[in-house]
């Protein structure tokens, strides 16, 4: 063999060892990527049929201290913790806050990569709701209390085996009206429940929520079957969800850098669709037992069809073709993941 034929059988050979080189590097670098990087919530469905009918200002209203679903042009509150909510006698009392150790592991508290992305889905627990009527308030108030203990075991569940310390939320009940730590509940015109980060308190009335408030129509006028509230009460919870992984510390730090108020706006929009999803999460988690068949499954998917911003109205909920589009993301997919609205494409979260 010549002199030649040996250095190029030579050099031949270090030229495959550096591709082989440069491909392992980078299968190990895709594989350290797939482990660090958080899946993207691509939201693939239709919206639902828009209704034909503008019905009265509904859930796309929120007290402006709050991250629920009612009209306001920013948010007003920081979140932080505060002293517990003046209780009337209607109302439920504080229930004994179950505070973890510190957590031995990281926690991602940031928007996109959040530590609560890795939680996966909400187990399948035994719920049951039983026959009740959303326009009996003892009825629904307990059907709220208890139903928020089944949301306590799931969350608190799934939340703790990520390293994230876990409390559950306050409960304030009302048949009229009170007045909580971030404002009036229900407020003026409004008949939404709120949750106050404040002393992570969930407020409610239920008789608005059931009759209506003012020209607000309840929700017992779109959907007479308890689950509708209770799938509002699982978005509040969203919103507890929210609070506690940090979520809404860093919503609240973006929002106060935005200068503009439609930057502004568009936040909010991802948060409130976000609490959403969650909801839909839950309310499949309990579809077995609690129960919800097909029929009342697709009164569902109508009824988050009905609610969101309305023209004339500030653009902070989403609109009602992607609050449907989310609860469905949350009831289908079901997994924490595909509820990481700050990931989404923009046309899914106006």
């Amino acid at each position: 063999m010549g002199v030649g034929a040996v250095l190029g059988t030579v050099f031949g050979s270090i030229a495959a060892l550096f591709v082989l080189i440069v491909i392992g590097a980078a299968m190990i670098g895709g594989a350290k990527e797939s482990r660090t990087t958080t899946p993207i919530a691509i939201p693939t469905l239709s919206p639902y049929d828009e209704p034909t009918r503008r019905p009265d200002r509904t859930s796309s209203e929120r007290p402006s201290t709050d991250s629920s679903r009612e009209p306001s042009t920013e948010p007003s509150t920081e979140p932080s913790t505060g002293p517990s909510p003046t209780r009337t006698q209607d109302e439920e009392p504080d229930r004994e806050q179950e505070v973890d150790p510190p957590a031995q592991v990281t926690v991602n508290r940031s928007l996109k990569n959040n530590t609560v992305y890795r939680a996966g889905a909400l187990p399948r627990l035994r719920c049951r709701a039983g026959n009740v009527s959303i326009f009996s308030h003892s009825q629904l108030k307990s059907l709220i209390l208890r139903t928020g203990r089944c949301m306590d075991q799931a969350w608190g569940q799934i939340l703790r085996k990520q390293g994230i310390p876990f409390s559950p939320p306050n409960y304030a009940i009302v048949a009229g009206r009170g007045r909580g730590a971030c404002g009036d509940y229900p407020a003026a015109g409004s008949m939404v429940p709120y949750y106050c980060p404040r002393n992570n308190t969930i407020y409610a009335s239920t008789t608005a929520m059931a009759k209506g408030n003012g020209n607000a129509r309840g929700y017992g006028q779109i959907i007479s079957w308890h689950g509708g509230i209770i799938s509002m009460m699982a978005h509040e919870y969203g919103h507890h969800v929210q609070n506690i992984t940090g979520l809404m510390d860093s919503w609240w730090a973006r929002t106060l850098d935005s200068t503009s108020q439609s930057g502004k706006l568009a936040l909010n929009r991802r948060m409130e669709l976000q609490a959403t999803c969650f909801g839909g999460m839950w309310m499949r988690s309990v579809a077995g037992t609690y129960p919800v068949n097909s029929t009342n499954r697709n009164q569902l998917f109508f009824f988050y069809s009905q609610v969101g911003d309305y023209p004339g109205f500030p653009r902070d909920h989403g609109s009602r073709a992607n609050n449907n589009r989310w609860f469905r993301q949350g009831w289908l997919k079901s997994q924490a993941y595909q509820c990481n609205t700050w990931m989404a494409a923009s046309s899914t979260t106006s």
